[in-house]
């Protein structure tokens, strides 16, 4: 056998001019005993061809597993290419394509984008505004109108209603909802507040009605804020011997909010101190008139003690519902839902509550929500019992998903693992690149919006410091209202006290701004306000207030001057220093503290004073900022009378 070297790769004597390929003295060693006519019939050597790669077909993102399996290699020596790379990864490792590629590539593969069909009808399927006759832009309808605007007349069923249960804390919500149901939940929650999303399903003369047990509107305007809108009747629970607090205020102006009929559940009739006239006269006060006293509201004495008037309330639900035509769907169609709570289950994994409102869900149906995406590996019904189809207005539990979805999001099934998939990556990065909000939250946008055709009411929340003020300012704030006006505004909601979180999230639902007099703003709402882009104004002068909202009106508001709140300090002692006066001996709780920036003192929810920061020390040294988690020592220009527990909130001025 002949070894190939280094010199006997060349050869020996090269002719000019001849192709030394064909040359019998060069080559791989000499013919081996072949004639040199065998060895010139020897076919010349073909270039060697490159293996073609094979190509794989990645979507934005794809998991190691997944990938592995695509290429139909080991995990391991995916990750162990990663590594490689620089990528430090496990098998559940979510890998965008950029990533994906690189990897396919080394393992003889081109990586190329998944080119799938995804459905687009259900996007941008026409709505009509059963107003107008006309088309309406989606943003503008709920979901419910837009599942129904996809059917036909005749494909469509009545289906159960859908209750939302809201009221005060203390009115006997979840007992009522116990006796409707027949079970016992309130004796395991925790000093007797709903702690958890429920869904629940009750049958009353062959008809059902489903209701969603909700730990207060809060939960209910949260999901309405992020497009979900399930509820088709709003039940308000009353307690008779306390009647309207203000939660209950608060629950009426969400509701009224979403554009749902209210049904009044005036609840403990069987106490002493009953008074159901006077809570009668109460809600009239808030808008809603009993239809015994000729307005449009069926107020409807029940007892949860005592399972008294409870089959009038489901009969009034259903009677409420057989009034309205929304109430429909077509179960022989693929299911669409909203997500009504979900967690991480310590045996089960990613567990989800949904909603189906459209459509029949069946074991086995591949979806997306949102971002995550699965199948349906296992149904459970309100009571925990394994099914294996869910048709609308159906509460179920399912599980099977990629991750735990969000509250609010809408489940929708499509035809493969595949298509969810790439449905779901498409969401991830249409989130990402998602910078703007659907609905006008300024007082200019909401201008901008009406002159384009685009909006027709500026919504107002409106916060006052007490009883006194707050009617002329509403007063004053109709009166703008003209007839023949581009815009009319309307007052979702009116109160006494601070702005808090909870009018934020109401204002986000339904695109409202919120106007304040003489009130303050607690952290949590001024976050939530920045972060949702929500318009949120304070005045000390009403005719202010009601210049900017006429102006806003008349399309000739100008930018305004904000205060963008920096940083927060609580303080732990007073320091007399001669010659200066008081010292804050402060620690900052949220943000930064900056000298010159301004400052406001707040004592037991009032602000004492506003100044500047004329001086800001760590330790012994003037510095300009202290952050978060530090001690510092400061002064506020013009306020000594510091006390430990006072608020100081920091925060500079700039227009918008």
């Amino acid at each position: 056998m002949a070894i190939l070297t280094k010199d006997s790769a060349k050869p020996a004597n090269p002719t000019p001019g001849r192709d030394n390929r064909g040359s019998s003295s060069q080559g791989r060693g000499t013919n081996s005993g072949r004639g040199p006519a065998q060895s010139d019939r020897r076919p010349a050597p073909q270039p060697e061809r490159k293996p073609e790669k094979k190509i794989v077909e990645l979507s934005d993102s794809v998991t190691v597993r997944e990938f592995a399996t695509m290429i139909g290699v080991s995990p391991i020596n995916v990750i162990r290419e990663l590594m490689n790379n620089g990528v430090m990864a496990n098998i559940n490792q979510q890998l965008d394509f950029d990533t994906a590629a690189i990897v396919a590539e080394a393992f003889g593969f081109e990586a190329k984008p998944m080119q799938i069909a995804v459905p687009v009808q259900e996007a941008t399927a026409v709505v009509v505004d059963p107003a107008t006759g006309k088309p309406a832009p989606a943003r503008l309808t709920t979901l419910r109108q837009r599942l129904l605007a996809r059917e036909s007349a005749e494909m469509q069923d009545k289906r159960p209603p859908v209750v939302t249960v809201m009221g005060h804390v203390d009115h006997g919500k979840t007992s009522l909802l116990d006796v409707i149901r027949k079970t016992d939940v309130a004796a395991g929650e925790a000093g007797g507040i709903t702690q958890h999303v429920g869904a629940y399903q009750v049958e009353h003369e062959g008809r059902k009605v489903t209701f969603l047990d909700t730990p207060g509107h809060e939960a209910f305007t949260a999901m309405r804020a992020r497009g979900a809108s399930v509820t088709d009747v709003a039940v308000l629970v009353v307690a008779a011997d306390d009647g309207v607090m203000p939660q209950t205020r608060e629950a009426i102006a969400h509701a009224k909010a979403a554009q749902v009929p209210i049904i009044v559940a005036l609840n403990k009739i069987d106490k002493s101190n009953a008074n159901p006239d006077l809570v009668k006269q109460q809600l009239a006060d808030a808008g809603l008139v009993s239809d015994e006293w000729g307005g449009d509201t069926m107020i409807i004495p029940v007892s949860a003690k005592q399972h008294k008037g409870i089959e009038d309330l489901i009969e009034g639900i259903l009677l409420v519902a057989d009034s309205l035509d929304s109430i429909r769907a077509n179960p022989d169609r693929t299911a669409i839902g909203t997500v009504i709570e979900a967690e991480l289950d310590k045996s089960k994994g990613a567990l989800a509550t949904v909603l189906i409102q459209n459509g029949t869900l069946n074991l086995g149906d591949a979806f997306v929500i949102g971002k995550v995406y699965g199948r349906v590996r296992a149904m459970f019904d309100f009571r925990g019992h394994r099914i294996k189809k869910a048709g609308p207005s159906t509460p179920v539990s399912i599980i099977g998903m990629s991750d735990v979805p969000v509250a609010g999001d809408v489940l929708e099934v499509v035809e493969d693992d595949k298509i969810a998939r790439v449905m779901a990556a498409q969401n991830i990065a249409a989130a990402t690149r998602e910078t703007s909000h659907s609905r006008a939250t300024t007082l200019q946008e909401y201008f901008a919006q009406a002159k384009a055709g685009k909006a027709k009411k500026l919504l107002l929340i409106v916060k006052a410091d007490n009883q006194g003020t707050l009617p002329p300012i509403i007063e004053s704030l109709e009166r703008l209202n003209v007839e023949d006006g581009e815009v009319h505004l309307e007052i979702i909601m009116r109160g006494i006290g601070g702005i808090t979180e909870s009018d934020v999230d109401l204002a986000a639902a339904a695109g409202a701004v919120i106007l304040g007099f003489e009130v303050t703003m607690d952290n949590a709402a001024r976050r939530k306000a920045e972060s949702s882009a929500i318009d949120v104004r304070t005045y000390e002068v009403i005719y202010k207030m009601i210049e900017d909202v006429e102006l806003a009106l008349k399309g000739m508001l100008t930018p305004k001057l904000v205060q963008r709140v920096i940083g927060a300090a609580e303080v732990r002692q007073v320091f007399k220093i001669n010659k200066v006066g008081n010292i804050a001996g402060a620690i900052i709780r949220s943000g930064v503290a900056q000298r010159g920036a301004k400052a406001r003192v707040v004592r037991d929810g009032k602000e004492l004073a506003v100044g500047i920061v004329s001086s800001l020390k760590r330790l012994t040294d003037d510095v300009q900022e202290v952050r978060q988690g530090f001690e510092c020592g400061l002064g506020v220009e013009g306020f000594t009378e510091y006390k430990p527990g006072d608020t100081l909130e920091f925060y500079v001025e700039e227009y918008k």
